[in-house]
């Protein structure tokens, strides 16, 4: 039984931690696109930027479902 607990906190953890890994991995590259699409074409500049703003807070919403999840796991599950 105690075994199966600390599994669930080492589930939650990595769901956890590769939730931030991949936020800033995807942050990292939506940054560099940015910055790179708005070098080619300036003119497109404001538009690519709130395009940007809206992938960046879908992009914010997956670590907080993990999140979510992950305390679900720890406070339900293992609880």
């Amino acid at each position: 039984m105690e075994l199966t607990m600390e599994l669930v906190y080492i589930a939650a953890a990595i769901m956890i931690g590769l939730g931030a890994l991949g936020t800033g991995i995807g942050f990292a590259l939506l940054g560099g696109k940015l910055l790179e699409s708005t070098a080619r074409q300036p003119e497109l500049g404001p538009q690519l930027q709130t395009k940007t703003f809206l992938m960046a807070g879908l992009l914010d919403a997956v670590p907080m479902i993990g999140v979510g999840i992950a305390m679900y796991l720890i406070f339900v599950v293992a609880g």
